[in-house]
């Protein structure tokens, strides 16, 4: 069974930078196409970013293009989010999620995501 414990989310101002880490155990990281997705107060969650198992692919949502960075390193069986350029918009709770039959299309599916983390909050605000 796949866990992932995310961390590095807090505080920021506007313009302000963060790196969220998602940590995976209990399985073979490099098995599995891995997620970020966010979920501010009273919205639906939503996605922004995925990697594919070797890393060699991603893909982003419109609203984050050029801003944020998926990155994977299958030895720490780790995945980051570099967020720059943060926006108050950007508010919400963070979280990676992993599935292991799709991979990292250009249009990203919650729907096909089977296991999750508990999520980092993010607060981008003066």
């Amino acid at each position: 069974q796949l866990q992932l414990v995310e961390s590095g989310g807090g505080w920021v101002q506007p313009g302000g930078s963060l790196r969220l880490s998602c940590a995976t155990s209990g399985s073979t990281q490099e098995d599995y196409a891995t997620g970020w997705f966010r979920q501010a107060p009273g919205k639906e969650r939503e996605a922004v970013a995925c990697i594919s198992r070797s890393g060699r692919s991603t893909n982003y949502a419109d609203s984050v293009k050029g801003r944020f960075t998926i990155s994977r390193d299958n030895a720490k069986n780790t995945v980051y989010l570099q967020m720059n350029s943060l926006r108050p918009d950007a508010t919400a709770v963070y979280y990676c999620a992993a599935e292991k039959f799709v991979g990292c299309p250009r249009r990203i599916s919650i729907a096909t995501y089977d296991y999750w983390g508990q999520g980092s909050p993010v607060t981008v605000s003066s």
